[in-house]
């Protein structure tokens, strides 16, 4: 049996990969028959090998691979694969590990991991995923958004015993996205914190981390766009909160140091995949909302703001302002300066 998971929504896809897990029995002597192979340099022999192997003491082995597919998609997938000597070898790849595949015993179990961004991804193009999928089955898993969003918290705060209402599912997708790890997270913190009965919108500004995330964001947003009335307004709430300056300054300080490393990458024409793994974002919402916003603002303009942040930063440390007040100031300040 093959499976073929593969998608952007990597919570999902993990799902499905721990009940694929459990349909084979005794988690014991599955952990004993499991391998666990990257495909990026993955070669025939070593599949083989571990793919041909007999179960110990089950019926079953189970073999996964990470990141096989993505080794074989075309790079440039508006365009007709090209002939070449480099492109001959790559299929020639492809076939010779699709004919392995194909020769494993019906004890093997074969799982086929890819996290692909589904508007990229060409698998009508790659030569490994035409070559297995007819005999496979294939789970495509979209991030999600919208009415599935939507209804995908709903099913889950109801399997957690317990129910939510439209306003604070709304609230759940504005402030974390189609981020289905920290969705999950926050709604197991909601459903403690509100012992079963209905989880309504002021309990998720009270629990859920991100809605912090999410007014830094606005208030950066409204500082760029000198919009001073905006700004502070969103440092009040925070601040009543119970959010303390140095706080602040450091969540601020992060989205400016993000935003100068995501323009550094991409004038060096850095892939999305690779700038998304070094600023450690998997969340598709403050994805765009930092990428949108990188686009809109210099350098220069990014580092003058990082040092007025420090100059506030010090004023606090040695006691020349109060934090709150420093805040302030602050936020005056860079709404004015053009």
């Amino acid at each position: 049996m093959i499976y073929i998971l593969w998608g952007e929504d990597q919570f999902s896809l993990e799902e499905e990969l721990r009940a694929i897990k459990e349909s084979l029995g005794d988690a014991s002597m599955l952990s004993t028959n499991t391998s666990v192979l990257e495909g990026k340099k993955l070669t025939r022999n070593v599949l083989k090998s571990v793919g041909e192997t007999i179960p110990f003491l089950a019926e079953k082995r189970l073999v996964i691979i990470r990141g096989l597919l993505e080794r074989f998609e075309p790079k440039d997938k508006s365009s007709r694969p090209k002939k070449s000597s480099s492109s001959n070898a790559k299929q020639d790849d492809s076939q010779s590990l699709a004919e392995c595949i194909k020769g494993f015993p019906d004890s093997t179990i074969l799982v086929m991991t890819d996290t692909l961004e589904m508007k990229r991804a060409a698998l009508q193009n790659n030569p490994l995923y035409q070559a297995i999928a007819s005999g496979a089955i294939v789970k495509p898993f979209p991030v999600l958004k919208g009415i599935k969003l939507s209804q995908w918290i709903q099913s889950r705060v109801t399997q957690k015993g317990s129910s939510i209402s439209r306003q604070a599912t709304n609230i759940l997708m504005e402030t974390i996205g189609g981020d289905l790890f920290t969705l999950s997270n926050e709604i197991s913190k909601l459903v403690a914190f509100t012992g079963g009965r209905l989880i309504e919108e002021k309990d998720v500004r009270a629990v859920v981390s991100a809605s912090q995330e999410s007014d830094i964001f606005a208030m950066v947003d409204a500082v760029m766009d000198h919009k001073a009335g905006i700004a502070e307004q969103i440092l009040y709430k925070l601040l009543q909160r119970g959010t303390v300056a140095p706080q602040i300054l450091a969540l601020i300080a992060r989205q400016i140091q993000m935003l100068v490393q995501m323009k550094d990458l991409k004038s060096r024409k850095r892939p999305i995949s690779e700038i998304q793994r070094k600023l450690g974002i998997y969340n598709p919402y403050i994805w765009e909302k930092l990428s949108g916003r990188a686009e809109k603002y210099t350098i220069e303009k990014l580092k003058n703001i990082y040092q007025s942040l420090l100059k506030t930063d010090m004023a606090i440390k040695t006691g020349q302002l109060d934090g709150d007040l420093a805040l302030n100031l602050l936020i005056a300040e860079l709404c004015e300066n053009k």
